[in-house]
């Protein structure tokens, strides 16, 4: 029997990885991050325990990995959602489906982007992976797009923006509803309320429902 090639190593290596991340997402979503062990992913991902420790450092890190790669996945199917927009506005309406896209997710899996976030409160914060840095990549392409005159100034402060409205959305006893959250941004931005996929009952009071677009 000849041994495989260097490329189906490779892979077998990236299916192998991405059974281990879709597993976390699954099992973090049902049980929380405390509930969720290391036997407990490698086991609904059908691999060996072992992998685990080959391609991340600990738990905290796979839980991270697993999440921005969901974050994404889940960013690029709201930016290719066809129709693809077009034309002068087009950048604002990828800004808008990119908001959406990132409080979507607060809303659709609470127990797991709470985990998220209170992982990155610890001591380590942004765990520099492939993953994370494929969803930078795309958040900062989506502010170019934007029309941004310094994407490296500004990616950061999206960036910045969209982990408060999520931490607000899913702060315990006091959750901000995501149409408030929705509006300030699309204010800050100067975003139409029917761009990206408005929440159902329009605008919350004191948000416009339309503005003039204004890129920069």
């Amino acid at each position: 029997m000849s041994p495989r090639s260097a490329s189906v190593n490779a892979d077998m290596r990236r299916r192998s990885r991405q059974r281990l991340l879709e597993a976390t997402v699954e099992l973090v979503s049902e049980r929380g991050y405390e509930a969720t062990t290391l036997g407990d992913i490698a086991d609904r991902a059908r691999s060996a325990r072992g992998l685990i420790s080959y391609y991340f450092p600990g738990k905290r890190e796979l839980v991270q990995s697993a999440v921005h790669r969901l974050m994404h996945l889940t960013l690029s199917e709201a930016l290719e959602r066809p129709p693809v927009p077009t034309g002068p506005r087009a950048g604002g309406e990828l800004l808008a489906r990119a908001i959406d896209a990132i409080l979507g997710l607060a809303r659709d899996r609470p127990v797991l982007m709470r985990a998220h976030m209170a992982g990155l409160l610890q001591q380590n914060g942004f765990i520099q992976c492939a993953e994370q840095q494929r969803l930078a990549a795309l958040l900062r392409q989506t502010v170019v797009g934007y029309g941004s005159a310094d994407p490296d100034t500004d990616y950061p402060m999206l960036r910045a923006q969209l982990m408060g409205a999520v931490v607000a959305q899913l702060l315990p006893g006091a959750p901000m509803p995501l149409a408030r959250l929705r509006g300030e941004l699309f204010e800050r931005y100067g975003l139409d309320w029917e761009s990206g996929v408005p929440p159902d009952g329009g605008p919350p009071g004191g948000t416009s429902r339309t503005r003039q677009l204004t890129q920069r």
